[in-house]
């Protein structure tokens, strides 16, 4: 089975750099899938669910936050702000976020803040979605 290198890199670690068999990663234009001589392309990431599978083993998800990907040469470079693995996903603490985004977009604010509320509401959503299809396989 052909692989690629992948480097997932968020704005605070290194994710995951190494080889993968293939890698699903949500953009503006849809979900992407990436496998082996994919053709180049520069993609904008939009929060979801990121899922790869590293050779040999079964596919693993990641919640992501917005960003880039990558693809040239047979190398895929994923850039975003945040990247958890469902285990790593405090599930009280994304519920408390995504209630607070919530009265937040209640509020009358400014264009900015309403914005910041939304992706705010919108990161803590992605994290309890991927956090619960984790426990439910």
């Amino acid at each position: 089975m052909d692989t690629f290198q992948v480097h997932i890199l968020a704005a605070d670690k290194s994710f995951y750099e190494g080889p993968c068999v293939s890698l699903t990663i949500p953009t503006s234009d849809g979900e992407q899938g990436i496998w082996a001589h994919h053709s180049s392309m520069i993609a904008a990431v939009q929060p979801g669910t990121l899922r790869y599978q590293v050779p040999g083993q079964p596919v693993r998800s990641a919640a992501i936050s917005p960003g880039m990907v990558k693809v040239e040469h047979n190398e895929v470079l994923v850039l975003v702000d945040s990247v958890e693995r469902p285990e790593e996903i405090d599930e009280a603490r994304a519920r408390r976020e995504a209630d607070e985004a919530r009265e937040a977009l209640l509020q009358k604010k400014s264009r900015q803040e309403y914005q910041v509320a939304q992706a705010t509401l919108a990161r803590a959503l992605n994290r309890l979605r991927v956090k619960a299809r984790s426990v439910n396989n």
